[in-house]
């Protein structure tokens, strides 16, 4: 079984590499030289007729910060600094999210001579510290970012200076763009791919000497689309914080096309009419999104202004095929379950090893939850959150359902999730099947769910199918407000929501235990939380665990 999970491991492994990552490595050495540096000679850049705006919000406090010489980004912190490109000991991840300049509209946001001074100071000091090619913060899709940050707040820096900075700053931008213009296709395929894009269009609008270039960029957004965006409007990366991240690009894209007064393509606009109604599958009832592969809850405001702009209607899908996702809704109670094979690879940097895990809410809380995401640079972090154990789900073995590969992506996976759904008097039934631990196990994970028409009875039944003999847990995840007490002889636990809402989880064919678990759910918190675990055994590689969670109270 183990020379399988090999097999299809190295197979995985192989598809990530493509020609576009082989020739980026090759020219690496290039890019840096001088002479590749004249060959993107020419005319400074200057501001187009055209200038785009930025409609996104900023958060004034975090502008202040940055006006008062702090930096933060990434989960860490740099203090009374001048020049944060130059800070030692921050993370690579620090300085990648640094270098798109989105923290730009924060300052914006702060307003006032003092933070445009700070926000051109620090544009100057970039351009003189990492103004030509460096191998992390000139990555394409940190480009593409930075282009389009650097124009949306091009007036609101320019206001009240020189010619001299506005100079530097298009100059900069041009020369960022013919870069980029150069690399786009051998960015990574994905969301990546799209913020490159963005970047081109962005340049291609509101630089001059680069507006003919805007159709070959739109044709490339037009294939990009096709190939991300699918038929049930989610994207391929799977990841409800990389879908809204994509859809706000498309609603961006969008908008300085049709401002600036070129064609807005039909697959733009039908890309963001579709991906709409995902977004909104992918909310729990207190507005955050739900935590799958690499995402956290995020800002519901920020949510809402996304839905907003986005301009299309359309209520959220009760099942996702395409992506691979089932909600289920009565009531107040809300179920999203992951029942989709992992993202393809060279769309799988976000995955985690999270298959057939699912998350519940009552109204506007989170009852059962997945652990998040690490925004960290610490790998065993980050590696934590990824594995099979961090989700509400099974685990077999302690083996996780995907190899995590160290870089990110996955390696063996599951090639097989079969579900089917049925509904009946708003009584609804979820049954999924996958083959993760068939090459290195031997074995298939089954977990059916049952949701009452009174929102008030999640039944499950957790079943593992094979040879040989195998320890398995059911694990759900708590979210840290809710507190968990076993009673009856460790027969039942009894859930209370912060509300005062009660519910009771009993189960038979394993053992229940209350362990310790986190919570990554909000940006840069670790919490402490709870988890129930419910330990099986298979023999003969039949196991099988059925548990039901039932409101006890009800909700106030």
């Amino acid at each position: 079984m183990r020379l399988g999970w090999r097999i299809a491991s190295l197979g995985h492994r192989r598809r990530r590499i493509n020609g576009g990552r082989i020739a980026y490595a090759l020219l690496r050495p290039v890019f840096s030289t001088t002479p590749y540096r004249w060959s993107l000679g020419g005319a400074p850049a200057r501001p187009a007729a055209f200038n785009a705006a930025d409609s996104w919000p900023g958060d004034a406090s975090r502008g202040a910060i940055i006006v008062a010489g702090d930096f933060a980004a990434a989960g860490q912190v740099l203090r009374g600094v001048d020049s944060p490109w130059r800070g030692s000991g921050m993370s690579n991840r620090w300085r990648a999210e640094a270098a798109t300049f989105d923290w730009l509209r924060d300052l914006r946001a702060a307003g006032g001579d003092v933070a445009r001074a700070r926000g051109r100071a620090l544009i100057d000091d970039w351009i003189e510290h990492e103004g030509w090619w460096q191998p992390l913060t000139w990555r394409p899709h940190i480009l593409g970012a930075r282009i389009a940050n650097w124009l949306v707040h091009a007036e609101f820096l320019c206001a009240g200076t020189s010619a001299a900075f506005r100079d530097r700053l298009y100059a900069s931008a041009g020369l960022q763009a013919r870069h980029l213009a150069r690399i786009v296709r051998m960015t990574p395929p994905g969301s990546a791919r799209l913020v490159a894009l963005k970047g081109l269009i962005f340049a291609a609008a509101g630089l001059e000497g680069h507006e003919a270039r805007l159709p070959r960029w739109v044709r490339m957004l037009e294939a990009e689309i096709g190939r991300q965006v699918l038929g049930d409007g989610g994207h391929a990366e799977r990841s409800p914080a990389v879908h809204l991240s994509v859809l706000r690009d498309l609603v961006d894209m969008r908008a300085v096309l049709r401002d600036s007064g070129a064609e807005v393509p039909h697959a733009l606009q039908n890309a963001i009419d579709r991906m709409t109604p995902m977004a909104r599958f992918f909310r729990h009832g207190d507005g955050g999104l739900a935590l799958f592969n690499d995402s956290i809850e995020s800002e519901p405001w920020l949510i809402d202004v996304t839905l907003t702009r986005a301009e299309a209607r359309g209520k959220p899908l009760d099942s996702a095929p395409h992506a691979g996702f089932e909600r289920l809704t009565a009531n107040r109670t809300l179920v999203i379950m992951d029942t989709g094979c992992p993202a393809p690879p060279g769309f799988d940097a976000h995955a985690h090893a999270g298959t057939l895990s699912f998350e519940m809410s009552v109204g506007k809380e989170r009852l059962i939850v997945n652990c998040g995401a690490h925004a960290g640079e610490n790998e065993s972090w980050r590696t934590a959150q990824r594995t099979t154990a961090a989700h509400s789900t099974v685990t077999v073995d302690d083996v996780n359902s995907s190899e995590l590969l160290p870089d990110g992506g996955l390696g063996a996976r599951p090639e097989h999730v079969a579900v089917e759904r049925r509904e009946g008097d708003g009584n609804i039934w979820i049954e999924a099947t996958h083959d993760g631990w068939r090459r290195a196990l031997g074995v298939t994970h089954t977990r059916r769910l049952y949701l009452g028409a009174s929102g008030g009875d999640l039944r499950g039944e957790d079943t593992i199918d094979g040879s040989g003999a195998h320890r398995f847990a059911v694990r759900f995840h708590l979210h840290p407000a809710v507190k968990a007490s076993l009673v009856q002889q460790g027969s039942t636990v009894l859930l209370r929501l912060a509300s005062g809402g009660g519910w009771r989880l009993r189960a038979g064919g394993g053992t229940i235990s209350l362990q310790e678990s986190v919570y990554l759910g909000a940006s840069g918190e670790v919490r402490r939380t709870g988890q129930i675990v419910i330990a099986g055994a298979a023999r003969d590689g039949q196991g099988q665990v059925k548990w039901a969670l039932s409101r006890m109270t009800d909700e106030k």
